[in-house]
């Protein structure tokens, strides 16, 4: 069934729940997965899909990013988007109820963890100066977006995002865009607790320019470290904000940007 629009059933079905992108990702999966949208068939424009479901086009673009990154979609450079034909393999895939409780957010920061600072490792050997200035770009527009009164949540995502490329391995970067489905949420989380007190802010802005120091430097072991434990500091912040409860058996101490190591006790 070749079409420029949604099957009549979904027709007009507004999305009005939290998270809309996934929402929107949801309804398209399950329309490919019936059937009601058959490989190769043509997806209605972004300002068709906004207008049927009475949400931003970037919200579509965020739910076609999800549904590309599980290549249930295709881009076509000129003539849209396409239901991608099916994968040979099981796409990877995480339970979308994941993150239905603040545990599993956290789980998933632990995710970014062990990815992230050999992706900074990585950036700090092979990054062009090109995507060291891009990196510093992109600093600039999450401050840009806070300052408008933002939450910066998809700024942040796309400096990280860039870290990824600028480490030269392209599967790098289709990890963190299949991950990136998560990782919002993740990052709604702990940016929305780091909005209520400006110091959580300045730190965070902080971490953020080391990473990118140590990789202009070409400082791999430094931007590892600063990648960590920015990571690790984000952790704390949800304990001292209240969002979670810190471990009975294991505190963490972070020292600051560039001290020493962490250490338990």
């Amino acid at each position: 069934m070749s079409t420029d629009s949604l099957p009549v059933s979904s027709v007009g079905k507004r999305l009005t729940v939290h998270r809309l992108s996934d929402q929107l990702a949801a309804l398209l999966s399950a329309q490919i997965g019936s059937g009601a949208l058959k490989p190769g068939d043509r997806l209605p424009t972004e300002q068709q899909l906004a207008l049927t479901h009475g949400v931003s086009r970037t919200v579509v673009r965020e739910a076609e990013h999800q549904l590309k990154s599980r290549s249930l979609l295709v881009s076509r450079q000129g003539s849209g988007v396409f239901v991608a034909p099916p994968a040979l393999n099981q796409p990877l895939a995480f339970d979308p109820t994941v993150l239905d409780s603040i545990t599993a957010v956290v789980q998933v920061v632990e995710v970014r963890r062990a990815l992230e600072g050999e992706i900074a490792a990585l950036a700090a050997e092979r990054a062009t100066r090109t995507q060291v200035a891009g990196l510093r770009r992109a600093l600039v527009a999450i401050d840009a977006a806070v300052a408008l009164g933002g939450d910066g949540v998809a700024e942040d995502l796309a400096f990280h995002r860039a870290l990824g490329e600028a480490t030269g391995n392209p599967q790098f970067a289709f990890l963190l865009g299949f991950l990136e489905q998560y990782l919002r949420e993740a990052m709604r989380v702990t940016r929305g607790n780091e909005a209520r007190r400006q110091d959580f802010m300045d730190d965070v802005r902080r971490e953020h320019r080391a990473i990118v120091d140590a990789i202009a430097a070409r400082d791999a072991p430094g931007a590892r470290r600063c990648a960590t434990e920015h990571l690790l500091r984000g952790a704390r912040r949800l304990e001292e904000g209240g969002v979670i409860a810190a471990p009975r058996t294991r505190r963490l101490r972070v020292l600051p940007a560039g001290k020493g190591t962490r250490k338990k006790t």
